[in-house]
């Protein structure tokens, strides 16, 4: 007969047991879409206005 696998040989590295896929699991990207289009418009405003300052 087989005998039973030793979890420490399956995993070795010691990782956690993966999350169940399903809707729990949906990551949500619009405010993390914000965040960036706020970053990217807030470097816009210093270049521009570092431009005008200087020149």
């Amino acid at each position: 007969m087989d005998k039973p696998q030793d979890p420490q040989r399956s995993n070795p590295m010691r990782h956690p047991a993966e999350q169940p896929a399903g809707a729990e699991g949906v990551p949500r990207f619009g405010r993390l879409l914000l965040v960036l289009i706020g970053a990217v418009l807030l470097i816009v405003a210093i270049t521009f206005a570092s431009e005008a300052y200087f020149s």
